[in-house]
């Protein structure tokens, strides 16, 4: 069963489908069973068709079959390859082709790779599914990552992760043009946080432990309070400090547990501290 995205273009249809193209490009390929070259091609713009997932619409026209709606888009020579937005045609090419050469005409119009992943996670963090669009947004930072509207996507994610600490250094580096109402939100929920977790019980037990930084029982208590206020990544330091000096400590280590597991498999802060609680223990 061929997927949404290719179709066999007909009278019937045709209208739907250069209507369609409002929303998303659409290739159309004119072929023939009498022109060798125009059905060779074929196998290549499915793949191209299935690498891009739906950024374009492959239609293809039989021109034996269709020939009143050949007649219509008056081509003259198979093959023929015609690219349409907002129901006009951007672009084309005439004659034998390959598959590059259709791949750049697509490169010229089409959005890239890594758009399209940024544009998946952006529809992720619409249904509320942040967890999963952080990778995604992750894998194409190197590419997207000095662009405003990245900085702040990956910033909502790492608030919505707790990973408040990296929202803030991310949120820091948004340039004055793109700080925008979802910016001001993302530093509101920042702020809010940061006062949430500065207790006058937390400022008390930061004071005694760097007096006595030695002490475990103190660490351990800071660590838990941490915890609590979900500054997680300070309180699995505290707790990776204490098994260091003394693997005994068995709350100190089903705390740890505790936490990495509250914060999941995909969270970046706990790869890391699980990590190095593996290596202690193994």
């Amino acid at each position: 069963m061929q997927p949404n995205y290719i179709v066999e273009l007909n009278e019937q249809n045709f209208q739907q489908i250069l209507e369609g193209s409002v929303e998303t490009p659409v290739l159309i390929h004119f072929w023939a069973q009498m022109s060798p070259e125009s059905t060779e091609i074929v196998p290549a713009l499915e793949k191209l068709a299935h690498e891009y997932a739906g950024a374009f619409t492959l239609a293809l026209l039989n021109c034996e079959q269709q020939q009143m709606l050949a007649s219509q888009f008056g081509v003259r020579a198979l093959p023929t390859i015609a690219l349409f937005s907002n129901g006009q045609p951007v672009d084309g090419i005439a004659g034998p082709q390959t598959e590059d050469t259709v791949r750049e005409m697509l490169v010229r119009h089409l959005p890239s790779q890594d758009e399209m992943t940024f544009k998946q996670a952006l529809a992720l963090m619409a249904e509320g599914n942040h967890a999963e669009a952080l990778p995604l947004l992750k894998s194409v930072e190197a590419a997207l990552g000095e662009t405003g509207a990245h900085k702040l996507a990956l910033a909502e994610c790492y608030v919505e992760a707790q990973q408040f600490d990296e929202a803030e250094e991310l949120l820091g580096k948004v340039l004055m043009q793109d700080q925008d109402a979802q910016y001001k939100a993302l530093m509101a929920k920042v702020e809010l946080h940061k006062q949430a977790a500065d207790t006058p019980e937390i400022r008390e037990l930061q004071a005694a432990f760097e007096a006595d930084p030695d002490n475990k029982d103190l660490a351990f208590e800071l660590a838990v309070q941490f915890s609590q206020v979900n500054r997680q990544e300070e309180a699995l330091e505290l707790l990776l400090g204490i098994l260091r000096k003394d693997m005994n400590f068995s709350d100190a280590k089903k705390t740890m547990m505790d936490i990495l597991a509250a914060l999941g498999q995909g969270n970046e802060i706990a790869s890391r501290y699980r990590r190095q609680l593996y290596s202690l223990l193994y």
